[in-house]
């Protein structure tokens, strides 16, 4: 008899989960090739440690990777292989007893629910409310009370196999790639596979039920802490703003003072001038923009669009890919090389004012000009050529590269 009651079924299916989801090595440096290498037998010790209470996680493994402002880091938790299945099995369990408790508002790691749900929402609701607080939570996963962290999950199950391994895994210590290792006494790490889980658990007690308790006709959008609240105005949202501050201080966090902002949410029909008129959001920018309507009529819209840290990002994931250089590759060589990521690109940033898009993909077709130019020795120096030509290929094959129909180039412009 085992102390805990966990079925073998469930250890599988968790793994097919983690295995879907792919992921780096631990600190064990065990890929999921390698320990499928010995599934069943992998599979059994994590089930036979778990029933009997007798699983230990080990250390995670830290990365370092840089943020936005190119000075400061985060640091990115990476379970071993075996312990993702392990937290896969305690998340199936949980979440299906906390899920019908969280607030709709809340998108962020949720069946059924996405960023582009979350952002779609937002896009609407800054029509409808001239005011929103930009919330940044300042090192919400390097500062979670780990006694919080468990009072809270206290009142959604009471199982003490749950309980007991989510205490052992906030407790875990993080590994550095020297091999260092540094005892965790707050914070769960980035990266895990329960974390999201906690930090919705965490934020929807901490945040959620407070706002929906004291402001009920106050919308928000949370997915998971980056959050939005939409206030009709100014000193509604300054009040709100302290408020907000004062419960997270309750839980031992706190507002970021630079990166939390009241932004005024200007159109056409919004007047004056404010020092915040815009504000990022899950990687899209919410602006007042031009656009267009079905009648052709153009105005000023307050509109979500690709964010300029995104389009950095994403031209520098370009230029890492040197293509002009492999003039030994076939243009179907990297069309097959580099759509599966752009594709993701159009897909996630295309939501919404998809055409922010086509100034960066126009210099990706700027790469490509330069590598038919070192391909064919007939267009070395004839630039305005290789443009031509490549414009007539993508009228033959519009579908060769994945941002072609969006641009919607022609052999006299490439």
């Amino acid at each position: 008899m085992k102390s805990f009651s966990i079925s073998k079924e469930e250890v599988c299916e968790a793994y097919k989960q983690v295995k879907r989801n792919k992921g780096a090595a631990g600190v064990d440096s065990q890929s999921i090739e390698d320990f499928e290498r010995n599934l069943d037998g992998n599979l059994y010790k994590i089930w036979n440690r778990m029933s009997s209470g007798t699983y230990f996680p080990p250390p995670v493994r830290t990365v370092a990777i840089p943020k936005d402002d190119g000075r400061s880091q985060r640091l990115l938790g990476i379970p071993t292989v075996a312990d993702r299945v392990a937290q896969t099995v305690v998340k199936m369990r949980l979440e299906p007893l906390v899920e019908p408790h969280f607030h709709p508002d809340s998108f962020g790691y949720r069946p059924d629910k996405s960023a582009h749900d979350a952002l779609g929402t937002a896009r609407e609701r800054c029509w409808r409310y001239d005011w929103v607080i930009d919330l940044d939570i300042k090192g919400f996963f390097d500062n979670l009370d780990h006694e919080l962290v468990m009072q809270s999950v206290k009142k959604f199950t009471d199982e003490k196999w749950i309980l007991l391994y989510i205490e052992r895994w906030l407790k875990a210590p993080a590994q550095t790639e020297d091999g260092t290792q540094t005892p965790r006494d707050k914070g769960t790490p980035q990266g895990g596979v329960i974390s999201p889980l906690l930090a919705n658990i965490f934020l929807h007690l901490s945040f959620d039920t407070p706002m929906k308790e004291r402001f009920p006709d106050v919308p928000f959008e949370r997915y998971a802490d980056d959050v939005i609240v939409h206030c009709k105005t100014e000193p509604q949202a300054l009040f709100i703003r302290k408020f907000i501050e004062e419960k997270l201080a309750q839980c031992k966090l706190e507002l970021h003072p630079e990166k939390t902002k009241i932004v005024y949410c200007k159109d056409v029909n919004r007047r004056g001038s404010y020092p915040n008129e815009k504000f990022d959001f899950l990687g899209y920018t919410f602006q007042a923009r031009l656009v267009g309507n079905k009648q052709g009529n153009v105005f000023v819209n307050f509109t979500p669009a690709v964010s300029n840290k995104a389009k950095k990002s994403m031209n520098k994931e370009m230029r890492h890919w040197q293509v002009h250089l492999h003039s030994d590759k076939s243009l179907e060589d990297i069309a097959w090389f580099v759509n599966p990521t752009i594709r993701g690109w159009i897909n996630y940033y295309g939501k919404f004012y998809k055409t922010a898009l086509c100034r960066l993909f126009n210099l990706f077709n700027v790469t490509l000009t330069r590598w038919v130019m070192r391909k064919y020795k007939r267009f070395r120096c004839h630039k305005s050529r290789a443009r031509y030509w490549l414009g007539h290929v993508a009228e033959r094959e519009p579908d060769l590269f994945a941002h072609w129909q969006l641009l919607g180039i022609r052999p006299a412009t490439g």
